[in-house]
């Protein structure tokens, strides 16, 4: 038998002792592994059994789940318009529901919609409401919820962080058990805008969505929520959605921005899973009996905006001597551990199809002193908020960037910025900080939030009209190849005039004791399986 080729299915088939090994509560990773090099497995395999040990035995009902997550702040609200943070995207995902879903296989698939048509034109989208549905205080899901839903994103006044994602729709309207959404102009990826992590169907009252209720349609009960602290919710006995998801009775969720504290809390068994465990410690951790390690390729950009309105960094000669002396390789090596892939100062990362292999950043000091020369800047000096919660590492990118930076004549000084409220405090406000962007399942939404000369999220206050037009015109472009080619061209002119720094792309990275069930396949679209973790993963 050619093991090494052998499916974990066939092998768990062939030889029924290492189905009881997989599903023996009892049995520790080193032994399992012990036992498996024992029938002459090697080890690569056996570990490969050992994370998919969940999977040989199915998903269980039952149990109580805790969970420790970075990115929570105390003035986190039941607001879906103000999310911007993986904590809430979780919490939100497990008590609410969306019209529809990225699936784990990182298709659109049906949620509180059945099902969806387009006009030819692809202008007029017509989303068929499922029946039956319930929110959690007994009212009936209807048609004018979700109108009031999509319009809370809609309009000049908007508070929502989503309105760039929403600001193509031109009318909304109900036709008997259908939302008819009318676009300005003709966009095929439009289901995907209602997966946007904004986007909760809230109960409506007088036309207007309740977005503080605590009351979703979900397949879990929002019980407790004490903002930046801890979240606790249980199974809802009437949730639609069948026994594919809600597999634990309840969930306490805890934040722990702390890498350490929250790594620690993993280690001792008072979390069963963690997000973003530190990579500067990931190899000591890949040992530590009873803890699995996931990782999944990403979109997920590691992003340093300056805000082009505020000098130096309305020069683009300035952003570019930045740009040219930025340590990639360094970055990926000291700050992400392997866990990535280069960036190139622009946000479409490489799971996207229009990704441009061809755009190659440059590391050239020369280049570099050259264009600080030219903005008449030499010896100036900067500075750069930065967290550990705005990405793990970040305060060590920091100094990497410094002492590089330095070299050309830049004087870096590190704003060591408190990670509590930094997403509303820091990022967005301060000149020049460090942040990250979670990936989005089409190209469209991430431009859009944050890329649009009149996006609520545009960080870098990039107004550049060819971007504007590109952006819209691709939305409604049906031919893939020129979509792609329009993508592309943004993707060269936000890297050549941008203000954002993007020294790699990474990987999403997540922890949980050898207790917790999870699917061999991932979803993307956002850390912690699309952030649909709560509901999809498991108690062994």
């Amino acid at each position: 038998m050619k093991k090494d080729k052998t499916t974990i299915d066939q092998l768990v088939e062939q030889d029924p002792r290492i189905r009881q090994a997989l599903t023996d509560p009892r049995i520790t990773r080193r032994e399992f592994l012990a036992f498996s090099g024992a029938l002459g497995l090697s080890t690569a395999l056996g570990t490969s059994l050992w994370s998919g040990r969940a999977l040989a035995a199915g998903p269980k009902r039952g149990g109580h789940i805790v969970s420790g997550l970075n990115d929570a702040n105390t003035v986190d609200s039941l607001d879906p318009g103000l999310f911007n943070a993986t904590y809430m995207i979780c919490v939100s995902r497990a008590f609410r529901d969306s019209l529809v879903n990225v699936g784990q296989d990182n298709s659109m698939e049906p949620a509180l919609a059945e099902s969806w048509e387009a006009s030819p034109d692809a202008k007029v989208w017509r989303f068929n409401l499922r029946q039956g549905i319930e929110f959690h205080n007994g009212k009936s899901l209807t048609t004018d919820d979700v109108v009031a839903s999509i319009n809370m994103h809609r309009g000049d006044d908007t508070p929502s962080a989503a309105a760039g994602v929403f600001s193509g729709i031109s009318d909304v309207r109900v036709d008997g058990n259908t939302v008819v959404v009318e676009l300005a102009d003709g966009n095929a990826d439009c289901p995907a805008l209602f997966t946007d992590y904004h986007f909760n169907v809230l109960p409506a009252k007088d036309g207007k969505a309740e977005v503080l209720s605590p009351h979703g349609t979900g397949p879990y009960l929002l019980k407790e929520f004490e903002p930046g602290v801890k979240t606790v919710l249980e199974r809802n006995p009437n949730a639609w959605h069948g026994n594919d998801v809600a597999h634990a009775d309840s969930h306490e969720v805890i934040a722990i921005l702390d890498d350490t504290a929250r790594q620690s809390a993993l280690i001792s068994g008072s979390v069963d899973i963690i997000n973003r465990p530190a990579l500067k410690g990931i190899g000591r951790l890949k040992k530590v009996k009873g803890v699995n390690i996931l990782a999944i390729p990403s979109n997920l950009a590691f992003t340093h905006p300056m805000r082009m309105d505020v000098p130096p960094f309305d020069n683009n000669d300035f952003r570019m001597a930045l740009k040219l002396s930025t340590p990639r390789q360094e970055f990926m090596d000291k700050v992400l551990f392997g866990y990535g892939v280069m960036g190139n100062d622009q946000p479409l990362g490489p799971q996207f199809n229009s990704y441009d292999a061809s755009l190659k950043p440059e590391y050239d000091l020369d280049k570099a002193k050259h264009h600080l020369k030219k903005a008449g800047l030499e010896g100036v000096k900067i500075d750069l908020s930065a967290s550990n919660t705005s990405y793990g590492g970040a305060m060590d990118a920091a100094q990497l960037f410094q002492s590089h930076w330095e070299k050309i004549g830049v004087n870096l000084n590190i704003v060591r910025e408190p990670q509590d409220g930094y997403w509303t405090n820091v990022w967005n406000v301060k000149p020049f900080c460090t942040c990250y962007w979670g990936p989005r399942p089409v190209e469209d939404m991430i431009l859009s939030i944050c890329y649009l000369s009149d996006s609520p999220w545009n960080d870098t206050v990039l107004k550049n009209a060819r971007v504007d037009e590109l952006v819209v015109a691709a939305r409604g472009e049906l031919d893939q190849n020129k979509r792609t080619s329009m993508y592309q061209e943004v993707q060269h002119i936000i890297a050549a005039v941008g203000g954002t720094i993007i020294p790699a792309f990474g990987t999403d990275v997540a922890a949980h004791r050898d207790t917790i069930g999870v699917s061999d396949q991932v979803g993307g679209g956002w850390e912690m399986d699309g952030g649909h973790f709560l509901k999809r993963w498991w108690k062994v």
